[in-house]
């Protein structure tokens, strides 16, 4: 495949350990071309080696200078809660798609990304799971809750998460008070944050019954288990219309 018609990825927060494993996933893939990696360790000159997994992509500090380029067809977001808004707003009026793995946007920052998503006819494709299993742990989750009535969330992530409680937690409790109100009950999930070094990204539901639990866990070991949902969503984002949130809507 030639690279005139490979998509052309660009990586903001790439030097985080998530847009670092976005690039090197991007660069493996035969039909995608890492065209541009940006992250504020970019203007320190210590970061302008060729090593690496962003090796051989355009090197940009800021999102703005890398979408001035005209030569990006997706932007994955990797950073954090503090820019994240600003990021996704930049990349519709670039009218460049995006895939947001960061987590933080507040209901408010969805509602106004959604709105100018459809404004300017740019697809945008948040996920706060990229795992298969995750996106499967929300559906059972979804499942179960139409028969038990009780449920918390666990939720246990590394020690450098700085969002508390994870957006998967957040969307898993959304997905079952929904299937909760549609059975006529009014009822609000607690979770429940971890935060230790050691962990990588893991959750645990919990319905309770009458002399019965029953738990659905899902467990990330490493962070190539968010890679095939991240190449996946790249690839399918463009064929979405305005703002859609979560993996499933892709699978």
């Amino acid at each position: 495949m030639g690279d005139a018609t490979k998509i052309k990825v660009a990586v903001s927060g790439a030097l985080g350990r998530m847009g670092q494993a976005t690039c090197e996933a991007v660069r493996q893939d035969d039909g995608l071309v890492l065209a541009a990696v940006v992250d504020p360790g970019f203007a320190d000159a210590l970061e302008s080696g060729s090593a690496g997994p962003t090796a051989g992509a355009e090197r940009f500090a800021t999102l703005d200078d890398a979408l001035a380029t005209g030569g990006i067809d997706v932007v994955v977001d990797f950073t954090t809660p503090a820019v994240v808004r600003d990021n996704v707003l930049l990349s519709i009026r670039r009218l460049t798609p995006m895939v947001v793995g960061t987590t933080g946007l507040s209901e408010s920052d969805m509602a106004e990304v959604a709105e100018q998503a459809l404004e300017h006819g740019v697809p945008v494709l948040v996920a706060p799971n990229f795992a298969m299993g995750a996106v499967l742990m929300m559906q059972f989750a979804r499942e179960a809750a139409r028969n038990m009535k009780a449920c918390e969330i666990v939720e246990l992530h590394h020690e450098g998460k700085l969002d508390a409680p994870s957006g998967t937690s957040k969307l898993t409790r959304s997905l079952i008070e929904k299937s909760w109100r549609g059975l006529g009950l009014d009822r609000e999930v607690p979770i429940h944050s971890v935060r230790l070094p050691g962990l990588v990204a893991h959750q645990e539901v919990i319905f309770g019954g009458l002399g019965e639990t029953l738990t659905i866990r899902h467990d990330s070991l490493s962070r190539e288990s968010f890679m095939p949902g991240v190449i996946m969503a790249v690839k399918r984002v463009c064929t979405l219309q305005g703002l859609v949130v979560g993996l499933e809507n892709i699978l």
